[in-house]
Order: structure tokens, then sequence, then C-alpha cells
């Protein structure tokens, strides 16, 4: 079981990367604006479905490389090191803010494609899953016990930020647009500032020791 201290500082990194506009979020927006908040919600919990998916995928993947390959954590935070710095990068470098520009005309959907296309949003992202490898190494460790065990907890905590975050955006949507739209100053603190912590998280992950 990972220890408090350490769910805590994953849950400020969840909850930084998900108050960052992509694709998930400008898909929500789009829908809460476009045919109100319950479609928002059905989309929702198709995206966390999506979230889901990843996890089960990459926890599963982490505990086969690193009990099958030498040296596969080393060679897991090396890439998640470089993967981190340059999601920083493309913060800082990225002049818009793609939530400005969400789909207010999207036509109305039944509530299974809804929630199928909220899915197919997450799970045909392959940001994701390179997220996931790069982020949930630094935090787990075998001597905490079962690496699954561990890459579960952390999704959990992932998945439950995330929910809870996007599912105040969507019943907050237009209010939230309007909002973000006038005051543009925010996006560019918002870009520094998470650029500023995958950076930390990178430092951290380059001075954590091997296992």
């Amino acid at each position: 079981m990972l220890p408090t201290d350490t769910l805590l500082l994953f849950a400020l990194a969840a909850l930084i990367m998900v108050m960052s506009p992509g694709p998930n979020m400008v898909y929500l927006i789009s829908r809460s604006l476009s045919q109100g908040k319950e479609a928002g919600v059905i989309s929702l919990f198709g995206v966390i479905c999506g979230f889901l998916f990843h996890i089960v995928m990459v926890s599963f993947g982490l505990t086969a490389i690193f009990f099958a390959i030498p040296y596969a954590y080393l060679t897991v935070k090396v890439l998640g090191i470089g993967y981190l710095l340059f999601l920083a990068y493309k913060a800082v470098k990225s002049g818009k803010n793609d939530l400005f520009s969400a789909d207010r005309t999207l036509k109305n959907d039944s509530k299974i494609r809804l929630f199928h296309v909220g899915f197919l949003t997450n799970v045909l992202n392959p940001k994701m899953a390179v997220f996931y490898l790069s982020l949930f190494p630094q935090f787990i460790k075998p001597e905490y016990g079962s690496v699954l065990t561990q890459s579960f907890q952390l999704g959990v905590v992932q998945v439950l930020i995330s929910f809870s975050v996007n599912f105040l955006i969507v019943i907050f949507a237009a209010r939230m647009s309007v909002w973000f739209s006038r005051n543009p100053s925010w996006a560019k603190f918002q870009r520094w500032f998470m650029a500023s912590v995958l950076t930390g998280l990178a430092v951290k992950m380059a001075f954590t020791k091997a296992r």
C-alpha cells in the first residue's frame, strides 16, 4: 500500500493535469453547451471509463515489464523524464487555449452515442497511456508491495479527482467558458504553472533512486 504523503503528492499532480484544457475538457464543455448538463454528465461517464481502460492496460503492462525485463524501471524512468519535460515545453509554447473554441453547435446525440464518443475520445488518445507510463513509475516502489496494487491505487485517485473536476466543469460549463474568455491572463498563468509542476515532477523522477 502506498503511504499517504505519496498519494497526496500524486493527487496534486493529477489535479493540476485535469485542470489543464485538453480534448476531454473541450468535448465535455462542447456537449454541455450544445445539449445540456445531462448530455455532459453522460459524456463524462464515457470519458471516465476511458481512463479506467488506460489504467488497467498500463497497470498490467508496468507489472509485466518490471518483473520481466532487467533495468526496465530505469528505462521507463528516463523516458518518463523526457516526456514530462516535453509536456512542460508544450504547455509554455502553446499560445492559445482550445477551451475557448468549444463547439456549441454539435448535433443532439442519443445517450448511448454520447457515452461511446466520450469513451472513444479518451481511449483513442495515445497521450493518456504515455502520460500514465510517465507518471506512475515515480510513485511506485516495490517495497510498498504489489506493483499492480499500487498502480490501481494511483488510478483510483486520478479517476476520482478527474471525475470531480470534470463534473463541476460540466455543471458550470457556460459560466466557466465565459469567465476564462474574459480572463486571458489566467490561461497564461495556468500554462506556466503547469510547466513548472511538470518540470518539478521530472526533476523528482531524475533524483529518485532506481529500485
